[in-house]
């Protein structure tokens, strides 16, 4: 059987949730699955960014990261979508690209995907839970298949989130706990779309 096509589609502004998303593409290759690491593009001023070195550093930083394109979606077999929290909800940047799925919905193309998502929030209380609940929202609309990390491995007990991996930016960059955890994410959703993807050629 062909591979699973993993795309792990992320907004980060000073760089930890693009750490969460490259250790979630870790962990979906080495699940054996075709990963596409894909940033959205970034909609604040200039004037915004550079009053912040570390936001200015890390835009310089992922300038070699590919943008995300519709085809990234319609490729995939499974996406995984990280962001920061913004008012317990998903940036607005990554928002604006789900904005433009519009035309793949009305015509199937992003049902029975699997999807799945991961934050990062300034504060332990920053409304990790709720900006992963808002990106179901979306997935349900789509017909997706939602995979949570749940608590299927033990790392899920010491990042003690079962909606998606997360990490409080606040406390310095993602550490191992956090790391592993979207590694673990990545792999539960490769193992889950490799099931329905088998399952749907027998």
């Amino acid at each position: 059987m062909e591979p699973v096509n993993v795309a792990i589609i992320y907004y980060s502004a000073t760089g930890t949730v693009h750490a969460l998303a490259q250790a979630a593409a870790e962990g979906a290759e080495k699940a054996g699955a075709r990963v596409r690491l894909r940033k959205v593009a970034e909609l604040a001023p200039p004037e915004a960014i550079s009053a912040r070195p570390d936001w200015a550093q890390h835009l310089q930083d992922t300038a070699d990261v590919a943008e995300v394109g519709l085809d990234d979606l319609v490729w995939a077999d499974a996406v995984l979508f990280g962001t920061p929290t913004r008012f317990g909800n998903p940036a607005s940047q990554l928002r604006a690209f789900i904005d433009t799925t519009g035309g793949l919905w009305y015509h199937g193309k992003l049902a029975d995907k699997v999807y799945s998502a991961f934050t990062a929030s300034n504060t332990a209380h920053g409304g990790q839970e709720s900006t992963l609940l808002a990106l179901g929202n979306t997935f349900y609309h789509w017909g997706g298949v939602i995979v949570p990390p749940g608590y299927t491995d033990p790392v899920q007990f010491q990042s003690g989130n079962p909606y998606g991996a997360s990490h409080v930016a606040g406390d310095g960059p993602p550490g191992e706990v956090a790391l592993q955890a979207a590694r673990h994410q990545a792999r539960r959703v490769v193992d889950t779309a490799a099931s329905l993807k088998a399952g749907r050629a027998a």
